[in-house]
């Protein structure tokens, strides 16, 4: 498993609500193509947050890099839809941080750490 986090702000005019569904019919449509493992968009609860944490989180699962290699190849089709649903998201977003992450300790690592 590896989590793709996308810590987001919305330009100012963007409503939430319209992201959020921006967000669902894109994610849904890539999971649909079998590309995305699952997904969650959580939103900043009571202002509670430094400085450095913005609005949004949204995580995308992906089963392993092979997975995540494919959503990026549906991405860079020359597709309506697939242009139509991406720019839908991203005219929203004002600011966007990525990093990817698995869990930890994985069981490779636990496997290698047994061994020594």
């Amino acid at each position: 498993m590896n989590l793709y986090h996308c810590s987001i702000d919305l330009h100012h005019e963007a409503k939430a609500l319209s992201f959020a569904s921006a967000v669902d019919q894109w994610m849904g449509y890539l999971q649909e193509r079998g590309v995305v493992q699952g997904w969650r968009l959580l939103r900043r609860k009571l202002d509670m947050a430094s400085d450095t944490c913005r609005d949004f989180l949204l995580e995308i699962e992906f089963k392993d890099m092979t997975q995540l290699d494919q959503a990026f190849r549906v991405l860079g089709e020359h597709d309506e839809e697939v242009e139509k649903l991406y720019s839908h998201v991203r005219a929203l977003i004002a600011t966007a941080d990525i990093g990817l992450y698995r869990p930890f300790p994985d069981p490779e690592r636990a496997e290698r750490m047994a061994l020594i």
